[in-house]
């Protein structure tokens, strides 16, 4: 069973972006190849034509006028197909590898885990493709899941999959970055049956990394990402012993 396949799973695409007109096109249209039920492209007030060469692509484009990360995702979220088994997600920049969509959701599809995570530190990356920021951010991610939860993420990246039932039993809160953070960790937390696979990371295409290369920058998100996982853990702690998700 695979996606595309008429007893495949439904698969909805959510892709969240801003200002990201010479790459969404694209993006789009390579999603689709991959036999994807739907691409719903959540823009956050582009001021470009993203939402335009969205939809000329093929996706169904919804406009969250507040901004942040979390709340563009959880409305992509909000507006997919009710009957999607898996929902699926992808930058809108060039950078996360389309062809790999269905290598991602086939654990998935085959009932081995309910969630699966794309590494861009595995695989091939393209010099110049992850910032120095991402690089602190992923490995020291990893590190704090694994060390609190017992559970082992290479990476922080947005390209992943899960199960539609699952997510919704997530409770998933941030409106911000820390979203893909919260995510992992709610996951870790539920001990819930993932797997990760080698993404690796391509360059992005056109516009401007919403995250600087910079040493600094770097240092900032590393205390960024302390701070939000010490105020997630917390709560964690406070709602356990919660349910556990298959």
């Amino acid at each position: 069973m695979s996606v595309g396949d008429a007893d495949g799973p439904i698969v909805s695409a959510i892709i969240p972006c801003l200002d990201e007109e010479d790459a969404i096109g694209g993006v789009v249209v390579s999603v689709l190849a991959q036999g994807v039920a739907e691409v719903i492209v959540v823009d956050g007030g582009s001021r470009d034509a993203t939402v335009e060469r969205a939809c000329a692509a093929g996706a169904r484009v919804v406009v969250e006028p507040q901004r942040g990360y979390g709340r563009a995702v959880q409305r992509g979220i909000v507006e997919a197909r009710r009957d999607a088994d898996i929902l699926l997600f992808i930058d809108g920049d060039g950078s996360d590898r389309a062809e790999l969509i269905r290598r991602l959701i086939a654990p998935i599809a085959e009932n081995r885990v309910a969630f699966t995570h794309g590494s861009r530190i595995k695989g091939d990356r393209e010099p110049g493709s992850l910032s120095f920021a991402q690089v602190v951010a992923g490995h020291l991610a990893g590190l704090l899941i694994r060390m609190i939860y017992g559970v082992r993420f290479t990476d922080m990246s947005p390209f992943r999959a899960i199960r539609h039932d699952t997510l919704e039993r997530l409770g998933m809160r941030e409106t911000g970055f820390g979203w893909n953070l919260e995510m992992l960790m709610r996951v870790a937390a539920a001990r819930i049956a993932t797997e990760e696979i080698a993404a690796g990371q391509r360059r992005r295409i056109g516009g401007m990394s919403k995250v600087s290369g910079s040493i600094t920058v770097g240092c900032k998100a590393a205390v960024a990402i302390v701070a939000t996982f010490i105020r997630l853990a917390l709560v964690l702690a406070r709602a356990a012993p919660a349910s556990r998700a298959p």
